[in-house]
């Protein structure tokens, strides 16, 4: 478990979008958008933040750049539990070492064994023995 993260919620000029300082960098000097229904890749911070609020009701996108997280509210909900996702992003952050080595793994067993390699095990095995 790790440490909470401080956020502001700040008012915008636009109904609909609510922004939200943290006083940490979640992207360093980049810029990242994401929208609901499209698959978050990655393990980074942000994609992670992300992931947890599109599986909220009242998200539609959000943008992060340093800082600063600005979502996208779907209509007619308000910005309610937004932040305190926020604020534990990385009090409960996934093992992402054990994440990345199961997928691993799983491909690499994959590319090892295709369909139908079964088959040609046997062949793969006196090909090796004889050489």
């Amino acid at each position: 478990m790790g440490q909470s993260i401080v956020v502001t919620e700040k008012p915008s000029s636009n109904r609909g979008v609510v922004r939200f300082e943290t006083n940490r960098m979640l992207t360093g000097t980049g810029h990242e958008r994401y929208v609901s229904g499209q698959d978050v890749w990655g393990h980074r911070p942000p994609d992670e933040l992300a992931r947890r609020l599109l599986a909220r009701d009242n998200v539609a996108g959000l943008q992060v750049h340093g800082n600063m997280v600005t979502v996208d509210l779907n209509k007619g909900y308000d910005a309610g539990g937004i932040a305190e996702v926020i604020e534990n992003l990385y009090r409960f952050y996934p093992d992402v070492e054990k994440a990345v080595d199961s997928s691993s793994e799983a491909v690499t067993a994959q590319v090892l064994s295709p369909e139908g390699a079964e088959e040609d095990e046997p062949a793969a095995e006196a090909a090796s023995t004889e050489a």
